[in-house]
C-alpha cells in the first residue's frame, strides 16, 4: 500500500524542532569549567540543526513562486528563512563553540569572564536579528499559503508566532526553549496540513461528451 504524502510532509517539518526540544532537555543552563567541553561539542553538533528548522516553512512552499501576492510572499519567506539560518548559525558558532572553547582552555586563575561576556553579547545580537527574520518568514509563509488555502493556515500561523516570541530570548534552554521547539513542531504540522490535503482532493467530475 502506498504511503500517504501526509506522513512524509509532517515528518519533514516536525523532526528537527522535536529533536531540538530533546537536546534542550540536556543543554547546560550555564557555561563554566565543568560544562565547557559539553557546551562546545553540543554546539558543533547543532551547527546544521537550526538552518534545518526552516524546513517547516520551505516544505509547504515547495515549488516555483507564482505571480502575484502569493509569489511575492514566498520570496520574502525564503529570504527570511535564509537570514535566520545564517544569523543563528553565527550565534551557535560564537556563543557555543567559541565561548565554550575559551572556557575549556582557560588556565587556573585566568579570568575569561569579560571575553565570554563579549562573545555572548555579539551572539545575542545575531540571534535576536535571526529570530526577527524568522518571524518575518513565518508571516510571509502564512500570507502565501492563505492565498491558496484560506483560513485553514491560521491556527498553525498563530502557534508559530507564539513559539517565535518564546524562542527570541530562550534559545532551546529548558523550560521555555523546549516548549518553543515543541510549539514549532505543532505549528509546522498545522501549517503544512492544508497543503498536504490538496494532494488528496477529489478530481473534478467528468463532463459528458456531446455524443452521449
Amino acid at each position: 500500500m502506498r504511503r500517504s504524502p501526509t506522513v512524509g510532509n509532517v515528518v519533514a517539518v516536525t523532526v528537527m524542532p522535536l529533536l531540538l526540544a530533546v537536546v534542550g532537555l540536556f543543554h547546560p543552563t550555564g557555561l563554566n569549567a565543568s560544562t565547557a567541553h559539553m557546551w562546545a561539542m553540543m554546539h558543533i553538533w547543532l551547527l546544521p540543526a537550526f538552518p534545518l528548522l526552516t524546513l517547516g516553512l520551505i516544505v509547504p512552499l515547495w515549488g516555483r513562486p507564482v505571480r502575484g501576492v502569493a509569489g511575492a510572499a514566498t520570496v520574502v519567506a525564503w529570504l527570511g528563512a535564509a537570514a535566520f539560518a545564517a544569523l543563528y548559525t553565527g550565534l551557535d558558532a560564537v556563543a557555543g563553540i567559541a565561548a565554550g572553547t575559551v572556557q575549556v582552555h582557560a588556565v587556573e586563575g585566568q579570568d575569561v569572564g569579560p571575553t565570554i561576556a563579549a562573545l555572548f553579547d555579539t551572539a545575542d545580537s545575531m540571534g535576536h536579528a535571526g529570530v526577527r527574520a524568522l518571524a518575518v518568514a513565518v508571516v510571509a509563509t502564512s500570507a502565501a499559503l492563505a492565498v491558496r488555502h484560506g483560513w485553514r493556515v491560521l491556527p498553525g500561523s498563530a502557534v508559530l508566532l507564539v513559539s517565535t516570541y518564546e524562542f527570541y530570548d530562550s534559545h532551546i534552554f529548558y523550560p521555555r526553549g523546549v516548549l518553543a521547539m515543541v510549539g514549532y513542531a505543532v505549528g509546522f504540522a498545522l501549517l503544512s496540513w492544508p497543503t498536504v490535503r490538496g494532494f488528496r482532493s477529489r478530481p473534478p467530475a467528468a463532463v459528458p461528451s456531446p455524443s452521449e
